[in-house]
């Protein structure tokens, strides 16, 4: 991951900065496996779109893998899955490879 502004979620941190996150800062999490090829294509996307609006989305990645119990409890089923998350519920789900323009109107940024 080259963007410092991509926040690593694991099984450990999960409710502290997703679950218990501010409703004035929407949170994207990509539940991704370094096996998928379609997570490497997305990472890109949400880089920069964590770059472009640091201090008003946290952005990160989940690796299923490494957090199960994250991943069962939020419905996963593939990978790459974005779920967007306000004041800790989940507002929007999208599976799959998906475009910019749909993460941001999942994050009401659009």
């Amino acid at each position: 991951m080259s963007s410092s502004n991509v926040l690593t979620f694991t099984e450990q941190n999960f409710e502290q900065e997703v679950v218990q996150a501010s409703w004035f800062v929407p949170v994207l999490v990509v539940f991704t496996a370094t096996w998928a090829g379609r997570c490497s294509e997305l990472l890109p996307i949400v880089e920069k779109i964590a770059d472009d609006y640091q201090g008003k989305v946290k952005v990160g990645t989940l690796d299923i893998d490494g957090a199960p119990e994250a991943t069962q409890r939020n419905g996963v089923k593939s990978v790459p899955t974005s779920i967007a998350f306000r004041g800790g519920s989940k507002v929007s789900i999208e599976p799959g490879l998906t475009s910019r323009e749909v993460l941001l109107s999942m994050l009401c940024l659009a």
